[in-house]
């Protein structure tokens, strides 16, 4: 789906670049927190490279036809001083912003401390509307500490310090049975005893009790003025009788909304909106976009998200979450990071082999 473009680079050499217009920034890694500044240089070249984590070809992706940046982060705070440049190179941009409270767990040991992150969100509310910060909850993770209503009590906690901040809660549940160097972090840092590991996943009882209880958090902020939509991220349990609908974090809906007066987002969006001709007489649909031809064929089958290139890597993410599955090892990710901190000016966050 994504163009394809030649592009020049600083020696000289001519190579062929992906084009997309939609990039993520990125679910690998955390871009905003700990490579602001690289990215920004990066926008500044107009290219970036990526390198596949499972073959290790690099490619080259050109950002000359983006027009949205979708950025996830934990803290977004390192990148807030370059939002007046990225508004001036004509970016539009919005942020999944992870907002857990696990302090007490320490199972995000390098994140800010609850009360900066709560600022950090505030501000970029105030300065890009609540539409554009989405507060992701995510994961809940179950622990013989952590149950349901624990659970329930942090969210609602927040969302008093959060109240009118933002217009949608995305969470999703944790996947531990499925990566073992998750449970491996969990047992090491004494989160969970071996036998417990299974207990962190909720079962569809527990999923009903904190849906149950996000939607009576939702109902009460609504009757107090506050309106905000509950969605799951790639999750396949069908939870839409608690009002929680299936999200699309890369949402072409939101950036139709979003940014209706940049022309050339909405004239590709336009591309898979569903025609007068496809409508049928009971469901007048020719204003939703066809999401079979939209879908990001990247990512898992339940996910919601439409094409999109993210330009982030495995490996390089130093916020040292006992639960992350993106890094083999806090240390690898550790020394990534702080190679691409001496190399600012690299095409990439990680080495890689040049193909021209």
């Amino acid at each position: 789906m994504e163009q394809k473009i030649a592009i020049t680079l600083p020696d000289g050499t001519r190579t062929e670049a992906l084009a997309p217009v939609i990039v993520s920034a990125s679910r690998s890694t955390d871009i905003p927190a700990f490579f602001a500044g690289w990215f920004m240089n990066r926008l500044r070249a107009g290219y970036s490279v990526w390198v596949n984590p499972f073959n290790q070809r690099p490619s080259y992706v050109s950002f000359r036809n983006t027009r949205v940046i979708v950025f996830w982060s934990k803290n977004p705070a390192p990148l807030l001083p370059y939002l007046d440049e990225l508004d001036a190179m004509g970016f539009s941009y919005y942020f999944q912003f992870t907002l857990n409270n696990y302090e007490p767990e320490k199972l995000e040991p390098r994140v800010p401390p609850l009360e900066k992150r709560i600022e950090t969100f505030r501000k970029l509310s105030e300065r890009l509307g609540p539409d554009r910060v989405i507060w992701r909850a995510d994961p809940i993770i179950l622990t013989p500490a952590l149950t349901p209503e624990v659970i329930l009590t942090r969210i609602s906690s927040l969302s008093a310090r959060l109240r009118g901040l933002t217009r949608k809660l995305v969470f999703s549940f944790i996947d531990v049975n499925a990566y073992q160097k998750v449970q491996r972090n969990l047992v090491k840092e004494k989160i969970l005893a071996p036998g417990d590991l299974p207990s962190a996943e909720a079962t569809s009882q527990e999923q009903g009790i904190i849906a149950a209880g996000l939607r009576d958090l939702r109902d009460y902020w609504s009757r107090h003025g506050w309106d905000f939509a509950l969605a799951t991220c790639a999750e396949g349990a069908d939870l839409t009788c608690y009002g929680v609908e299936h999200n699309r974090c890369i949402d072409p809906d939101l950036m139709a909304r979003a940014f209706p007066d940049d022309i050339l987002l909405q004239n590709h969006l336009a591309k898979f909106r569903i025609g007068q001709g496809e409508t049928d007489l009971f469901n007048d649909n020719s204003g939703a976009f066809d999401y079979r031809k939209f879908k990001d064929r990247g990512q898992r089958q339940v996910c919601g998200c439409v094409a999109s290139k993210d330009i982030g890597m495995y490996n390089t993410c130093p916020h040292g979450c006992v639960y992350c599955y993106a890094n083999a090892s806090r240390n690898m990710a550790e020394k990534n990071f702080q190679a691409c901190l001496r190399n600012p000016g690299s095409e990439s966050l990680l080495p890689f082999a040049a193909k021209h």
